[in-house]
């Protein structure tokens, strides 16, 4: 069956978007940012270290985080292992072309992809192991774990080659929805014997690892209103994973928590991100579409609080990291907030734009910016 897919950049339409507004309705929705005020620090968290890996152009750099160390690339074809206890490069390469999406990695192997479909597998020294193509724009970094590297194109397609051959195993096809989100949409292992996907049109899957079929699938959310932007869907970033729970969250949609093991919803709330979310065994993260910051106790989805002090900022996806939750901001700053109480209780500055969702190494937070570099934080 044909189809033409058409996407929406988030940066662009989406920030003009509400849930309840079209991007080409005639209102004029203006979004000031809110401008930061003085906070009283009380988490002392110092600058450990930074480097650079290369800028992201147009597209959504995260890193990975595997033990110690963290991975990251740049839309120049870099791709760098940094020692997160010190700062101190590991190895660096170039693929030798054009990069789309970040990193995935299980310590042991690394991936990235292209524009073109073209993924990298590079291995323990940092050295491409080998190259294969998944038909379709790779923005989605490829998930690495279990003997598998997995690779998501912008249509929906998870695409699964074997670690250590390329050698394609499955490919998994969702159903095409008419209008969805240019963004990534990030896939989280359960186990050996499954992956988690969210997918346009609301819907999160366990997908089997060897035959490429779906466990279960349910929705997250469903579509509403009478446009196609009105009912754009789709679940964003990637699943979380805490014992046998898995959290989603979607834009125009709601957040909620699944049970892993059959997908039966536990509960859910209204909510619209296009960024993603973040849990702990006690709570879950998740930035909105106007950039609050918002905290539910991960068992019964309780609300426990909402900070409204970055609106309009173009906060990333958060953190939690201990005590804190942590997102970055349009003009280079990383929030910390009182995990209790939602309040300030830390700034740090970066010298770029952050749109990457924070990552842990060990003891030290990573951020990496739109312009490359990446900093290590560590809270006291």
């Amino acid at each position: 069956m044909n189809f033409v897919i058409r996407y929406v950049r988030p940066l662009a339409c989406l920030l003009l978007l509400t849930v309840l507004a079209a991007c080409s309705s005639t209102k004029d929705v203006r979004r000031v940012p809110t401008e930061l005020t003085p906070i009283k620090t009380v988490l002392e968290v110092r600058e450990a270290w930074k480097a650079s890996v290369g800028k992201s152009g147009r597209y959504l750099f995260a890193p990975a985080a595997v033990g110690d160390y963290v991975y990251a690339a740049g839309a120049n074809g870099s791709v760098v292992k940094i020692d997160a206890t010190n700062g101190k490069e590991v190895w660096r390469t170039k693929v030798g072309a054009d990069l789309s999406a970040g990193v995935g990695s299980d310590g042991t192997l690394t991936a990235v992809g292209t524009l073109k479909g073209d993924v990298f597998v590079l291995g323990g020294d940092g050295k491409v192991l080998w190259k294969a193509n998944a038909p379709g724009e790779i923005v989605t970094p490829p998930a690495v774990s279990q003997g598998f590297v997995l690779v998501r194109t912008i249509d929906g397609r998870i695409t699964a080659f074997n670690a250590q051959t390329g050698e394609q195993k499955w490919v998994y096809v969702n159903r095409a929805v008419p209008l969805n989100l240019r963004t990534a949409a990030g896939m989280t292992f359960a186990g050996n014997s499954a992956v988690l996907a969210g997918f346009p049109g609301g819907s999160l899957a366990a997908i089997n690892l060897q035959s490429g079929d779906a466990y279960w699938q349910t929705p997250v959310s469903y579509p509403r209103g009478v446009t196609e932007v009105e009912r754009i869907n789709d679940v964003a970033g990637a699943p979380t994973l805490v014992g046998s729970q898995t959290c989603a969250v979607t834009f125009q949609g709601q957040i909620g928590c699944f049970d892993v093991l059959s997908g039966r919803a536990l509960w859910e709330q209204p909510f619209s991100s296009y960024g993603g979310l973040a849990q702990d065994d006690r709570a879950v993260a998740s930035t909105d579409d106007w950039s609050v910051v918002s905290l539910y106790d991960s068992t019964t989805g309780e609300p426990l609080w909402q900070n409204t002090q970055l609106k309009s900022r173009d906060v990333s996806a958060p953190a939690i990291v201990g005590r804190a939750v942590v997102v970055g901001d349009y003009k280079g700053f990383v929030h910390f907030l009182s995990r209790d109480t939602g309040e300030f209780v830390a700034r740090m500055r970066t010298g770029g734009v952050i749109t990457a969702q924070p990552v842990i190494a060990g003891n030290t937070l990573v951020v990496q910016t739109r312009d490359g570099d990446l900093y290590g934080f560590r809270p006291q």
